[in-house]
C-alpha cells in the first residue's frame, strides 16, 4: 500500500480512539502525540507537522459536536478534515475535464534525471487513453541515449502513437518537425531531458520549448524518495519553468512518501498525480479527499468506482445483472469476473479502497493465500471443457482428476473451486435486484462485528 507505514499508524491513532470510554484532554493530547510521530517518521516537515496538529488540537478542545454525530466520531472527523486542507482539498477541477475543452490539449513534464519522467509519460498516455481521449507521446529528450526507445517501446505496448526523432539534438526543433501531425490528438504529452540539477542550461532548455510548444500544463516529475526535499526542488521549477503541478512517482516504495507528498502540496504547484508501483496502470489523479480516507481505512469509494468502470464494461454490468435476475450463474461467469477484477490490481490494494476494509486489519498473508489462490483456480478453469464451464455440476469422478492433472494442482483445490462457485452462485439468488446495496451494507456491517463504521 502507498504510505503503509504512515497509514498504519494513523489507523492505530483511530483505533485509541474508538477504544476509548470518552472523549476528554488526556485522550486529545495523546492523539495529537500520536499523529506528530507518524508524520515525522514519514519524513514530514517538522513546522508542518506541528501547523496541523495545532489545528487538530485546537478544534477537537473548542469546537463543538455536532448534535447527530457522537464525540468520537467528531475526533475522527477532525483529523480527516485537517489531513485533507493539509494536502489541498479543492484545489483545481479534474484534469480530464480540462483536456476536453481544447484540442490538442498539451502536458510537457519535466524534472531532474532519474525522477521516472519517461515512465510517467507512458503512464499519463495510458490513463487518458483508457478514458477515450485519442493521445500521442513525443520525446523531446536529447541527452540520454535511452529515452527514445523506452518511449517508443511503451507507446507501441499501450497502442499510442509515438513520435521522436533520435538525430535531431535540438528539443524544439524536434517538436515543430512533427507539430502538424500532432494537432490531430486530442491530447499530446511532452517528454523533455533532465539534468543532475536545475541548472542555467535545464532553465534556457526548457524555457525555449515551452515558447515553442506552449503547454497547456507543465507538470514536475519528482520521486518520492527525495522527502521534503521536493519542496525547494517543486517551488524552483514553479518559479523559473512556470510548472503548475507535480507528479509523484515511487511513492509506494519508499518511507519518505510522506514528505514529499505533503511538502509538494503546499507550494504553488500542487501534487496532480501519484505513481502507486512499476505497472502502466499505477498512476491515479491525487485526489486529498480519496487518499486521507485511503491511508486511515476510510476508503475511497470514487476510486473503487474508477477501477470498477475500467475492470467491467457497461455490457459486462447488464450481463451479470441480467445473470442476476434469471438466476443463472456458471464458471464461466466467475472466470471472467476474476479476469475483470485481476485488472484492477493487486487484492490488497483493492480491499484498501472499500469502506472499512482498511480497518478490518486483515492479515497480509490471508490476502496474499487467497491471490495464489485465485491463480490456481484459473488454472483449473483453463484445464475445463466449454461443457464444464458452462454446468459445472457434470464435474465428478474422472472429470475431476483429468481437471487436477491438466492444470497441475490438486484435487482438494478443484473441490475448493467447485464449493467457491457453489457459495457465489447462492449469494448471486439471494441478491434480488434493487436491494444490492442493503445487501451489500448488511455483509459489510457482519464482517466488522456488526459495528458499521462508527467509532
Amino acid at each position: 500500500m502507498v504510505l503503509e507505514g504512515l497509514s498504519n499508524s494513523l489507523k492505530g491513532t483511530l483505533q485509541k480512539i474508538a477504544k476509548a470510554l470518552f472523549v476528554d484532554d488526556k485522550l486529545i493530547n495523546e492523539l495529537v502525540k500520536d499523529i506528530q510521530r507518524a508524520l515525522l517518521q514519514s519524513d514530514v516537515n517538522v513546522q508542518l507537522v506541528l501547523e496541523i496538529t495545532k489545528r487538530i488540537k485546537e478544534r477537537a478542545l473548542k469546537e463543538e459536536t455536532p448534535k447527530t454525530i457522537s464525540k468520537k466520531e467528531h475526533l475522527v472527523n477532525i483529523v480527516y478534515e485537517e489531513l485533507v486542507n493539509f494536502l489541498g482539498k479543492g484545489e483545481h477541477k479534474s484534469l480530464l475535464e480540462e483536456i476536453k475543452t481544447k484540442k490538442p490539449f498539451k502536458i510537457m513534464l519535466v524534472g531532474l534525471f532519474g525522477s521516472g519522467k519517461t515512465t510517467t509519460t507512458g503512464k499519463l498516455a495510458n490513463y487518458f487513453k483508457k478514458r477515450g481521449i485519442k493521445t500521442a507521446v513525443i520525446t523531446t529528450d536529447t541527452w540520454r541515449p535511452a529515452a527514445y526507445d523506452q518511449l517508443e517501446q511503451t507507446a507501441k505496448k499501450i497502442n499510442v502513437a509515438f513520435f521522436g526523432n533520435k538525430q535531431e539534438k535540438k528539443p524544439d526543433k524536434i517538436y515543430k518537425q512533427f507539430e502538424k501531425e500532432l494537432n490531430e490528438y486530442d491530447l499530446v504529452i511532452i517528454d523533455t531531458a533532465g539534468r543532475d540539477a536545475l541548472s542555467d542550461e535545464l532553465i534556457e532548455e526548457l524555457q525555449l520549448l515551452n515558447k515553442t510548444v506552449q503547454p497547456d500544463q507543465a507538470f514536475l516529475v519528482i520521486s518520492a524518495d527525495i522527502g521534503q526535499t521536493a519542496q525547494k526542488q517543486a517551488q524552483a521549477f514553479h518559479d523559473n519553468c512556470n510548472v503548475k503541478g507535480v507528479i509523484i512517482t515511487k511513492l509506494d516504495g519508499t518511507a519518505k512518501g510522506g514528505g514529499s507528498l505533503i511538502a509538494c502540496a503546499v507550494t504553488q504547484a500542487p501534487v496532480r498525480f501519484i505513481g502507486t508501483g512499476e505497472k502502466t496502470d499505477d498512476l491515479e489523479e491525487f485526489k486529498p479527499e480519496g487518499f486521507v480516507g485511503r491511508i486511515l481505512g476510510m476508503g475511497d469509494l470514487e476510486a473503487l468506482l474508477e477501477k470498477t468502470k475500467e475492470a467491467f464494461t457497461e455490457q459486462d454490468t447488464e450481463e451479470i445483472k441480467d445473470k442476476m435476475l434469471k438466476g443463472n450463474f456458471n464458471l464461466q461467469d466467475l472466470y471472467d469476473q476474476m479476469q475483470a477484477m485481476k485488472k484492477m490490481g493487486p487484492l490488497s490494494k483493492v480491499l484498501d479502497l472499500i469502506p472499512g476494509m482498511g480497518q478490518a486489519n486483515i492479515p497480509k498473508d490471508l490476502i496474499k493465500n487467497q491471490e495464489v489462490k485465485i491463480e490456481k483456480w484459473k488454472f483449473l478453469m483453463d484445464s475445463m471443457t466449454a461443457e464444464e464451464k458452462e454446468t459445472p455440476e457434470v464435474i465428478t469422478g474422472k472429470r475431476i482428476e483429468r481437471i487436477s492433472k491438466g492444470s497441475g494442482t490438486s484435487t482438494s483445490e478443484l473441490r475448493n473451486l467447485l464449493k467457491q462457485y457453489r457459495q457465489s452462485k447462492k449469494l448471486m439468488k439471494m441478491m434480488k435486484p434493487g436491494s444490492l446495496e442493503k445487501d451489500m451494507q448488511k455483509m459489510m456491517q457482519k464482517m466488522q462485528g456488526g459495528k458499521g463504521f462508527k467509532f
